[in-house]
């Protein structure tokens, strides 16, 4: 089947909807593609706040934002799209308000704020200290699901279009232009061609190529790896963050919101060891740092019960707090580990959370293909599929939301402008036939006779990134898990599956998302084994030192007929130079 639409925007998240909204807004007419039911995108699942630099409970201005952005991404961020993410952030907040979005207020009837990890303001008292500033707004902890509830609502109001439960397959490229996707009906089983002026890819990030992530199922990569194989390069893969407290053994997440809210950290011993980490932050160090702190605890030997966690301790916050403030992580330790909050302490570890990396674009979300800026003409990205770069090698905590928001709506807009622009060009045709590439990939699958299972090479996978390409890597681990991660590949073209079926095929899509999966951890590894430093999320145990000298750049991973090609482009610096990072 043939759809015929001057905007069509693939995935359902915060990204995704906040861009279809400025287009129907705009008067363009919008479809969005998702393979689930929008509400139950992962933009849901954020927890602890979405900042902004009101000033609600002291002073605070964007620079403050800008430069804790970019020093929380160890100088890898480009700087003008962090001051793009700190200004717009304000705005942003204001127009979800107006929206109806539900934000917690304080006693006088403002939005209130709270601490997060990283965010920082000069001490009064000391202009040279930084100390903890206020600066996320936040619905309890469900913050995230309020905003896509939020978002969903206006885009039903404003008539955008919406083809659930349709998975992208593959992008339709033709002489340097997007022309479209093509897609597969979950429910039938069919092909459908979507031939439109503008495409937004928003289809989130990778954690499933871990074994421990806080990750939904569906979080396979999907647009990352389809716009890879079409030519469009994946930029910072060696950057993922691991998110310090995840329940244990589950990657369930507990939000830094309990951290903002004065939950400690201790050892086996009972210390709130952060003091001997981040002297100043404590508990609200960036994530990247809090991470390799408890790895550091456990080899030392000080984990809880004498094991590989240690504990998150809300004890004395006390029923009153925990019931306004952190209903549902607290349910979540109740349900998941049958501990009550109030009485014990609860083992986390971290976990794979967010990708720094992704699809390059530029500050107006165009996808763009080289260290020049060549672009990918009526091709978008907005997301945790993206790199602006507004995170560089580690996302502060609540910037995720407003990266989806803001480039999400610049996406939005600039799709907007294209598409009129294309009013006078015409439409690009359409190459022959385009469908026939996942058609072919489709039926290999489907007929594949080689008894190779899906679900032993996801976990392998999954096992060999966890074990090798964690919190802490090095040369021979990186190697290995290099070597393996060949084997799975070699693998996967030997799969079969049982479901032959059309209709429902799960078992066909994930392992059509394995696929895509295998190709991101292949450059996350490869992207990790070349970059001989740390620096953020990247934590070289041979390289144990930033070096701006050899690697203050972003690395661009292409697929070649030859495998993965590296190459690299200069970070935007503007206004901050490199410094050691100290908190």
């Amino acid at each position: 089947m043939i759809h015929t639409i001057d905007a069509l925007v693939v995935g359902a998240g915060g990204a995704g909807l906040y861009a279809a909204l400025e287009l129907s807004k705009r008067g363009v007419p919008v479809a969005v593609l998702s393979k689930m039911y929008p509400t139950r995108s992962h933009t849901g699942t954020a927890q602890g706040g979405i900042c902004a630099a009101l000033g609600n409970l002291e002073e605070d201005h964007w620079e403050w934002h800008m430069f804790d952005t970019i020093k929380g991404g160890d100088y890898l961020v480009d700087q003008d799209a962090a001051e793009i993410l700190a200004r717009e952030a304000i705005t942003t907040i204001y127009e979800l308000e107006h929206m109806g979005l539900p934000f917690n207020r304080t006693p006088d009837g403002r939005l209130d704020q709270r601490f997060f990890g990283g965010h920082t303001r000069p001490d009064p008292q000391d202009p040279a200290k930084r100390i903890p500033v206020h600066r996320a707004c936040y619905a309890a902890d469900r913050t995230g699901h309020m905003i896509l509830q939020t978002l969903y609502q206006q885009c039903i109001k404003h008539a955008v279009n919406f083809y659930n439960e349709f998975h992208v397959l593959d992008l339709i490229v033709k002489d340097g232009v997007c022309a479209g996707v093509v897609a597969v009906e979950v429910r039938t089983g069919e092909l459908h061609r979507f031939h439109a002026k503008a495409v937004l890819f928003a289809t989130g990030g990778f954690g499933k190529i871990f074994s421990v992530t806080s990750n939904a199922h569906s979080l396979t990569g999907d647009g990352v790896a389809i716009a890879y194989r079409r030519g469009v390069p994946m930029m910072d893969m060696e950057f993922f963050q691991f998110h310090p407290t995840g329940i244990y053994q589950k990657g369930i997440l507990l939000s830094e919101a309990a951290r903002s809210e004065g939950a400690y950290l201790v050892n086996g011993k009972g210390e709130r060891f952060m003091e001997r980490y981040a002297p100043q932050l404590k508990e609200l160090a960036p994530r990247d740092m809090i991470s390799r702190s408890i790895v550091q605890e456990i080899r030392a030997g000080r984990g809880g019960d004498g094991k590989d966690y240690v504990f998150l301790d809300v004890r004395h916050l006390g029923k009153a707090v925990i019931d306004a403030k952190l209903p549902d992580i607290m349910d979540f330790v109740r349900v998941y580990m049958s501990r009550d909050p109030l009485t014990d302490l609860i083992p986390i570890e971290p976990t794979a959370h967010y990708a720094m990396g992704g699809i390059p674009t530029d500050n107006d979300a165009r996808v763009i293909l080289d260290s020049q800026r060549t672009p990918l003409h009526g091709f978008y990205a907005a997301g945790e599929c993206a790199c602006v770069s507004v995170h560089g090698a580690n996302r502060l905590g609540t910037n995720s939301l407003v990266d989806i928001l803001v480039f999400g709506r610049r996406a939005g807009i600039d799709m907007a402008r294209y598409c009129a622009d294309r009013d006078g060009v015409g439409w690009t045709e359409l190459p022959a036939h385009p469908e026939d590439d996942t058609r072919g990939a489709i039926t290999r699958i489907v007929n594949g006779q080689g008894g190779e299972n899906a679900g032993n090479i996801r976990k392998q996978m999954q096992t060999e990134m966890t074990q090798k390409c964690g919190v802490f890597r090095g040369k021979d681990d990186l190697r290995s898990a290099r070597d393996t991660i060949s084997e799975l590949k070699e693998r996967y073209d030997r799969l079969s599956i049982q479901d032959k079926s059309k209709g429902f095929n799960t078992d066909l899509l994930e392992a059509m998302e394995l696929g895509w999966l295998l190709d991101i951890a292949e450059t996350t590894v490869l992207g990790a084994l070349a970059r001989e430093e740390s620096r953020g999320g990247h934590a070289r145990e041979d390289f144990p030192k930033r070096d701006d000298a050899h690697w203050l750049k972003h690395t661009l991973a292409y697929h070649t007929e030859d495998g993965v090609v590296l190459q690299y482009k200069p970070v935007t610096i503007t206004t901050y130079e490199p410094q050691e990072r100290k908190y």
